[in-house]
């Protein structure tokens, strides 16, 4: 399997050329992002990992890859994203579980499996 990692950061490129077509959007939704990933009731590292969570449900690969990557860099462990990522099995079924490979070899990439 290829890292992914790598996929992750050709993904980034292509989706800064696309924004930038509308700078003055996407900025504003940059910044609307930011601001809901700070901490507050809940930390940044819970919102990654329900953010990762829903990602494996809705099957969105870089979705998965990206949520992943950032929910480690908040702190998350391997077990916490292992239990993230079963809660969506629980509500998405086989569909979601088959997503557990991204999660799984994006840890790996990371140095965190």
């Amino acid at each position: 399997m290829d890292s992914r990692i790598k996929y992750l950061e050709e993904i980034e490129t292509l989706v800064e050329e696309f924004k930038s077509e509308q700078p003055e959007a996407y900025a504003a939704r940059d910044n609307f992002n930011d601001m809901i990933y700070q901490d507050g009731a809940l930390s940044n590292k819970i919102k990654r990992l329900m953010a990762m969570s829903i990602a494996v449900r809705i099957e969105c690969i870089g979705c998965i890859i990206y949520q992943t990557k950032l929910a480690v860099e908040a702190g998350a462990t391997k077990r916490e994203v292992v239990e993230a990522a079963s809660v969506a099995s629980a509500m998405g079924g086989t569909s979601a579980s088959s997503n557990f490979p991204i999660v799984v070899q994006t840890m790996k990439d990371l140095g965190k499996w």
